[in-house]
């Protein structure tokens, strides 16, 4: 007899799948984790994190001066959190990029949840589980009504439930479900969260804010265009050359204070006009507050601040007089000390380098409550009870006309090192009170003017982020109050023969199970009872 050897199995080549296959597994892969519900928790955390830094450090866009100096006075650590952009945080590379991918896990995670919400919505409640007694919840009783009897007083207990009834080998059931408002509730939050991450960036990108400094003597702003702002933080999509117009004129200003110079009230009382007001000439009165800002055209206007303008008169050796109020800017906001520079050209001259060596810049420092000691001038308060000044008078080249921009604050302190602008005099002044130069050019300090700040915000999607806040809210309420709940109810003939039947009542907390105890012991025993309360 021979035997013939089976032939040796040949060992089975490892799977190895394409690049194609690799690469889709990885997309896929990478998807599913980007639009779970624990990345979105992650991200929105991330989120909030990478907001401290803007509210805890000075921002470039807010003020860039404050920036500056911050950064130098921590040396290389605050070069280095400016070049991880810790100063321009909300338009930062590492802050758009968590805030989009936000926006991706939102919508990843929430539309099939709201697809499968829709599709358990229209479906039946889920069969009765074959053996109710390992539900957390469960109650048996044998009662003398008939199965029909048993199930009509379900039927009507459960009547505010979802609920469906089924036949089943020898018995008979009763499904019920309530709750689903807490999944209403949820989603509409979770879709509340993703239109307000949505429309708030719309915002930044369609809106704009600027300030501007008008004075208190009936003098007018419009928002005609951005070159009439002192600053101006433009939206992604604003160019500047479509703003909303209107117009503000700024009457008066009053400041309260309380006896140790606390403010208690800032109100300027002014005229606006917008529409069809700027066509007809009209203006309306309005009182413009701290907390009562102006809402016409579509922008809030807001009065942020204020301060002084002393008012200078100059003499010229001719006879000539220039007179100018610029504003000067607060250094002390608890007395309102300030400092400025009021500049002015020389009349008459035509010539560039005699003209450049007769500029003058009355410069230094404005009390409202004037305290003088040692010939220091300093200010006791914010109230506009004693005004002085402290200055000292420029003269030389103010180098305004060089092409390069520079602070109404100050003068530019370059000249000053080159030996082309000199101080000529110093001098603390009242209200009337003249210095005069060597060259005979006297100056008088004729007395002061107030000038307020106001900031004007242009934001097209504020309502609907109201709308989506109050409904986040709306929607967190609901996910808390209510429920999700389900009880099963089986009615089995009873084997005696006097008749009856054998009920079974199974209950399930598909959440937090607080509370549902009580309830479902209310239920059992009426079922159990007989009764048909709700």
């Amino acid at each position: 007899m021979t035997t013939v050897e089976a032939p040796p199995a040949q060992p089975e080549k490892p799977y190895r799948p394409t690049l194609a296959r690799r690469v889709l597994a990885f997309l896929r892969n990478t998807w599913r984790g980007l639009t779970s519900m624990r990345t979105a928790l992650v991200l929105l955390f991330l989120l909030a994190l990478g907001a401290l830094p803007g509210a805890l450090l000075p921002q470039r866009a807010l003020n860039g001066p404050k920036t500056d100096a911050f950064i130098a006075s921590h040396g290389w650590w605050g070069t280095l959190l400016d070049k991880l952009e810790f100063f321009t945080v909300y338009s930062s590379i590492w802050f758009s990029a968590i805030y989009l991918l936000l926006m991706i896990s939102l919508v990843g995670c929430l539309v099939p949840r709201l697809v499968d919400y829709v599709r358990a919505i229209g479906a039946k409640p889920v069969l009765t589980p074959r053996n109710l007694s390992r539900m957390p919840h469960y109650h048996r009783a044998v009662v003398k009504d008939s199965p029909d009897e048993v199930m009509a007083a379900a039927n009507a207990r459960l009547s505010r439930w979802r609920h469906t009834e089924r036949e089943e080998t020898g018995s008979r059931s009763l499904s019920a479900e309530r709750g689903y408002l807490r999944e209403t509730g949820n989603l509409i939050f979770h879709f509340s969260m993703l239109g307000l991450i949505i429309f708030f960036a719309l915002g930044k990108m369609f809106g704009y804010s600027g300030q501007v400094i008008v004075q208190a003597d009936g003098s007018q702003f419009c928002n005609a265009g951005i070159l009439g702002y002192d600053s101006f933080d433009a939206g992604l999509r604003v160019d500047g050359t479509q703003l909303d117009p209107w117009c503000v004129k700024i009457n008066d200003f009053k400041a309260q204070y309380t006896e140790n110079g606390e403010p208690i009230q800032y109100e300027s009382s002014i005229d606006y006009q917008s529409g069809d007001d700027l066509k007809t000439g009209t203006w309306r009165p309005y009182d413009l507050k701290v907390n009562s800002p102006l809402r016409t055209a579509g922008d809030r206007v807001y009065l942020l601040g204020n301060g002084f303008s002393p008012k200078f008169t100059v003499t010229y050796p001719n006879g000539e007089q220039r007179s100018m109020a610029t504003q000067w800017a607060p250094v002390d906001q608890t007395t309102l000390l300030s400092q400025g520079a009021t500049k002015f050209e020389p009349p008459g001259i035509t010539d560039e380098a005699v003209r450049r060596t007769k500029e003058l810049a009355v410069t230094g420092v404005f009390a409202p409550s004037a305290f003088i000691h040692a010939n220091i001038l300093t200010s006791a308060g914010p109230q506009l009870t004693l005004p002085a000044v402290a200055v000292n008078v420029m003269r030389g080249d103010l180098g305004t006309d060089n092409g390069q921009g520079q602070s109404i604050f100050s003068v530019d302190q370059s000249m000053v090192a080159d030996g082309r602008l000199k101080q000529v005099a110093r001098q603390n002044l009242f209200v009337g009170q003249t210095i005069t130069l060597d060259d005979k050019t006297q100056i008088r300090f004729d007395g002061v003017q107030r000038w307020v700040s106001l900031q004007i915000s242009h934001d097209p999607t504020q309502d609907f982020v109201l709308f989506f806040a109050i409904t986040m809210l709306i929607g967190l309420g609901g996910s808390l109050l209510f429920k999700r709940r389900r009880v099963w109810v089986r009615v089995i003939p009873a084997e005696d023969p006097a008749g009856g039947t054998v009920v079974e009542i199974g209950g399930l907390a598909r959440t937090d199970q607080a509370g549902y105890g009580e309830e479902f012991g209310r239920i059992a025993e009426q079922l159990a009872s007989g009764r048909k309360g709700t």
